[in-house]
């Protein structure tokens, strides 16, 4: 099923968060000596040689963030790693607001569909939200500059602004002849990582961290707390793609888990003394069993947090092979608000397992598509605390492999035609967008989304359409749940219907079996 409202975007936003995100600040690296100054002294004058060249000759005139920092800049920093990247203006102030956890505008996602920005949803509670923008709405213009051929993140920009500011936003609505003008005043926006947590079952809590920013381990404490962590029985700890963040974050929501003393994670390079992070304050004995949910798409301080985990025998692993990002990148300011994240150590799990993919004989795009999830490397063989083996290279490997793969009927309806979407802004377009407590799809709307995908075009039989009814219905609810009542409960809809998270459920013995396990041979090495 679709992976929460961010799966359209997820190849972009893994690249994102391993080549920036995954970074963590750290003391700038002063020159390193591998290269001679005359070797370094001649290179440059090359450069400088080739670059007047083509400055004085070349067709059109060339700017010199076209030629050095969108081409000579980026163009070496390839040569070295995947992750190490120049930040321009904009990636760098967006590195930050992701980091920082929160941000100035109105407070909505929006997407690129068909030549247009539309709204993808408005975060509960934010100005967008208020004011009444719905999901499916099309952005025109933007205090009277219309959105015409501009990008995503140019739209976003003029969204963005001063808190108290107004912002005037004309949009199309599906069942209106003329657009409609918003004046919406920014405020501060909020971007949890960590999703409100709640009851799967009694005693059986769910958390959800979509990445690691500076408030992560703070808001697994509130959650936490929010639950009862004391009426805890089991935790589904959910890391699917999440593309990872900031390293001190990941190591401080792995000490929430494991015991005082324990060793998170290490890292080492050419340029910095190995370094390890051990859990200072520890679960304070609280070992409930966690199932942790990972996909191809969890990466970076996703990966090391579960990696602890998995080493120290804390949590059960359930999905697919993470994405298999063991860089740790320095992020250096530079001037006219621009930086450098440069990969200046890798890091290694308690066992001591280099997880990072090799890169050095595939395309970026093979590698950030990453299609062999089989991939390990049989040298970098570790055991756990309680004597499992487990491999470097290849990401971290789940305990327990479960995948949900969509057939064509699944494929064509959610992500071809996305017919929920579509269906959705058409029935709530001349309408409120309101619906009763606890509403779910009856005969009547089942058919009305039956005929409405048969005249988008959308083809199947109906044995198909028979087999998916309940999916069908519950992908339905989720969305019209979105526009009806926040993002919020659309994604507890989701939740509470996903089979993953139902495979995480039914795997909690399997985590109290280890646990158990480990404590037993931990014991009998300590009675040797």
């Amino acid at each position: 099923m679709a992976r929460k409202w961010r799966s359209a975007l997820l190849i972009p936003v893994v690249l994102v968060g391993c080549a920036a995100l995954g970074g963590v600040f750290g003391p700038r690296v002063e020159v390193a000596s591998a290269a001679s100054e005359d070797d370094v002294r001649t290179s440059i004058r090359a450069f400088t040689k080739i670059y007047s060249v083509v400055e004085e000759n070349f067709a059109d005139p060339v700017a010199p963030d076209k030629g050095i920092y969108k081409g000579a800049i980026p163009g070496m920093l390839r040569t070295l790693d995947p992750h190490s990247n120049f930040l321009d203006s904009r990636d760098f102030q967006n590195l930050r607001e992701d980091q920082r956890g929160h941000y100035s505008g109105v407070g909505m996602q929006v997407q690129p569909r068909n030549g247009k920005t539309i709204v993808l949803a408005p975060f509960p509670g934010s100005p967008a939200y208020k004011a009444g923008l719905r999901p499916g709405d099309v952005i025109m213009a933007v205090n009277d500059k219309p959105t015409d051929n501009l990008t995503t993140s140019e739209v976003a920009d003029l969204l963005k602004g001063p808190k108290g500011t107004e912002v005037k936003i004309s949009i199309m609505r599906e069942g209106n002849d003329k657009p409609i003008l918003f004046n919406v005043i920014r405020g501060d926006i909020p971007r949890k990582s960590v999703q409100d947590s709640f009851w799967l079952k009694p005693g059986i809590g769910y958390i959800d961290i979509e990445s690691f920013n500076e408030t992560t381990s703070a808001e697994v404490e509130e959650n936490l707390k929010k639950l009862g962590e004391q009426n805890i029985q089991g935790l589904v700890l959910d890391l699917r793609s999440n593309p990872g963040g900031l390293l001190n974050e990941g190591v401080a929501v792995g000490d929430k888990f494991l015991h005082k003393g324990q060793t998170i994670v290490s890292h080492r390079g050419r340029a910095s003394a190995e370094k390890a992070y051990v859990a200072k304050r520890g679960n304070g004995g609280r070992d409930y069993p966690i199932v942790v949910l990972v996909n191809r798409y969890s990466a970076s301080a996703a990966e090391i947090v579960a990696g602890a985990l998995q080493d120290h025998d804390r949590g059960w692993i359930v999905g697919e092979n993470t994405f298999g990002k063991g860089l740790v990148q320095t992020v250096y300011p530079l001037s006219e608000n621009t930086g450098l994240a440069l990969t200046t150590a890798k890091y290694y799990t308690p066992s001591g397992r280099l997880i990072q993919r090799d890169y050095s004989n595939v395309s970026f795009f093979d590698y950030y598509t990453h299609k062999d999830l089989e991939q390990k490397n049989s040298l970098d063989a570790q055991m756990t605390d309680s004597g499992r083996t487990v491999y470097g290279g290849g990401g971290i490997a789940p305990d327990e492999k479960f995948v949900i793969k969509l057939d064509k009927f699944q494929v064509d309806i959610s992500r071809r035609y996305p017919g929920f979407f579509n269906f959705t802004k058409k029935y709530f377009g001349p309408r409120e967008a309101v619906l009763p407590k606890n509403w779910a799809p009856d005969q009547a709307i089942l058919q009305d989304f039956h005929d409405f995908l048969l005249k988008e075009g959308v083809k199947f039989s109906e044995a198909d359409w028979t087999e998916h009814l309940d999916w069908t219905r519950q992908n339905l609810k989720k969305e019209m749940y979105s526009t009806a009542f926040g993002m919020d409960e659309a994604r507890k809809v989701e939740v509470e219907t996903d089979p993953e998270v139902a495979k995480a459920v039914e795997s909690m013995p399997k985590a109290r079996a280890l646990l158990d396990s480990a404590k037993r041979v931990v014991v009998q090495r300590l009675a040797r």
